[in-house]
């Protein structure tokens, strides 16, 4: 498949139509070279990788619960149970962080940009080698407690909970926008 041909065809795969296999550590070894070489103002490198598998997902877990308890002291165990098992979804789970530093050319948004390049880069990489992923956030990615567990400073930032699996045979495809309804000539060409 040709690059464009993937640009065009990118889809997220939700975690219930994935299974085993994930990708294994060559895959992630070849997708991580790609990710890392998207626009980076200053060679700040703000990008981190944060590879998940087996129990470690069930620690991440844990911590997902924990941290929603602390928000929702009233949470009953069924949702911490549905917590816990957000970090389960999928055989692995690559947590795309953004460590930002002060810059006196590159504000913190161009580093956040480029670790979000980085995540859509790692995903175009899963599709390219076959597997199935999706880019989730929620309220785990802005919780103090969850960005403690990976090491985080308050200016740090989670990009995204990355998904990776093998795709289930059918997976239902989405309805994808016109593109010439969000394109608008400026000036001399408009109109």
């Amino acid at each position: 498949m040709d690059a464009l041909t993937l640009l065009k065809e990118r889809s997220s795969t939700l975690p219930r139509f994935m299974s085993e296999p994930g990708p294994s550590d060559a895959d992630l070894a070849e997708m991580f070279e790609a990710a890392t070489r998207v626009p980076d103002h200053g060679l700040i490198r703000p990008w981190r990788f944060v590879v998940l598998r087996g129990d470690d997902r069930a620690r991440m877990g844990d911590v997902f619960a924990d941290a929603l308890k602390a928000r929702k002291p009233d949470a009953d165990e069924e949702a911490l149970q549905a917590e816990r098992g957000r970090a389960l979804r999928s055989p692995v789970v690559v947590v795309v962080l953004a460590r930002t530093k002060a810059h006196p050319k590159v504000p913190q948004v161009e580093q956040v940009v480029s670790a979000g390049q980085a995540a859509l880069t790692l995903q175009l990489a899963a599709q390219a080698k076959g597997f199935g992923s999706v880019m989730l956030t929620g309220d785990n990615a802005y919780d103090p407690q969850v960005k403690a567990f990976f090491g985080l400073k308050e200016d740090d930032a989670i990009v995204a909970f990355l998904y990776l699996g093998t795709p289930a045979d059918k997976v239902p495809g989405k309805q994808r926008p016109d593109p010439a309804k969000y394109v608008e000539a400026f000036g001399a060409n408009a109109g």
